[in-house]
Order: C-alpha cells, then sequence, then structure tokens
C-alpha cells in the first residue's frame, strides 16, 4: 500500500508527489519500486490532488483506492488501503509516497525478513534506525482497521506489539529519507 493522499502542507503550496527526481514524478518512483518487488499487488492510496497523481500513474499495472477523507490524516488513507487488499493476503507493507528514493532491493529484504523470521512487524532500517516500508502480519489487521490520529495511528500498533517486530538492516540510508519541506526536497535531488 502507497500512501499517496496527503496535502503537502509544508511543501508552500506545491505536490510533493508530483516533484520530479530525474526527470520522473517522485511518486511514480515509489510505486514503480513497490512493482517491482515481490509484492503480489500494488494499492496507492489517493486524495489531494487526486487526478494529478492518477495521471503520473498512467500505465502502472496498481490499484487506485480514494481516501475522500484525507483531511483525517494518514490514519484514514491505512484503513481505506486496507478495505482494498486481497482478503487471501498473509500481510500488508505499508509505505509513504514521499520515500522517494526508496528501492525495490529494500522492499525485497523486508518481505524476506517477514517470510524468514516470523515477525509479526517488519521494518527497513539503517544503522539501526527504522524507516519505511513497514510490513505488518494479517493478525494485526483488526487493529489496523481501527487506528486513527488521537491514539497516534500506526505508531501506536507498532509500539503495541514491538517484542514481535523485526528492524532489516537494508544497508540503504533512503529507507530513512521522507521528503517533509522544500528543503528535503533539494537535498533529495
Amino acid at each position: 500500500m502507497v500512501l499517496a493522499a496527503g496535502k503537502s502542507t509544508r511543501m508552500q503550496g506545491s505536490n510533493k508527489l508530483l516533484a520530479n527526481i530525474e526527470g520522473v514524478p517522485m511518486i511514480r518512483r515509489v510505486v514503480q519500486a513497490a512493482l517491482n518487488s515481490k509484492v503480489d499487488e500494488v494499492i496507492v492510496v489517493l486524495g489531494w490532488e487526486e487526478e494529478k497523481i492518477r495521471s503520473t500513474l498512467t500505465g502502472l499495472n496498481c490499484k487506485i483506492a480514494l481516501n475522500r477523507g484525507f483531511e483525517e490524516g494518514q490514519s484514514s488513507s491505512v484503513r481505506v488501503g486496507l478495505g482494498e487488499i486481497n482478503p487471501s493476503s498473509r500481510a500488508v507493507m505499508i509505505l509513504p509516497g514521499d520515500v522517494a528514493r526508496i528501492d525495490t532491493s529494500s522492499i525485497n529484504m523486508v518481505i524476506d525478513r517477514y517470510n524468514d523470521a516470523g515477525c509479526l512487524i517488519v521494518v527497513a532500517g539503517h544503522e539501526t534506525r527504522p524507516g519505511h516500508p513497514i510490513l505488518l502480519d494479517k493478525q494485526l489487521f483488526p487493529e489496523i482497521a481501527r487506528i486513527n490520529e488521537e491514539t497516534f495511528g500506526l505508531k501506536a500498533v507498532v509500539k503495541k506489539h514491538q517484542a514481535n517486530a523485526c528492524l532489516v538492516e537494508t544497508g540503504s540510508a533512503n529507507v530513512l529519507k521522507d521528503v517533509d519541506t522544500p528543503t528535503d526536497l533539494d537535498e533529495l535531488r
């Protein structure tokens, strides 16, 4: 699940997901990395400027989910995306659309760790620092379906189950870098 519904409030009026990174819109880069990985399906949750973002994804084999309540925060997008996943899925991987340089290898490392270690939660990391994406076992879906911003969303689920969480060292600082401000975007470029 790629989260792409937010308003980019710290970007001074522009939509960060539409910013070009080496000639490709950021959101397209992230979705392509996910599509090239071992995941079974990619669901992109849209909200703010939905039509503009949808147009950048033309030709990609991803499913689009629309979060009409995107202003409620990221938790609402996670709930919308969760409602769209294949019922036979064993887990869901959540990847913010602004982790612009995420690579397929890091995504696959998270999947491989999940398959090998039996953790309920697997988080991509670099030098012991947690980043993105995060993978959550189907056993946690009922809890995820109830998250909201007031109760700290996915962070609360991860904290509650941290004894059953694994951090996988990806060897890439890209899993730590998201884009929130124009300065972040300049540094990324």
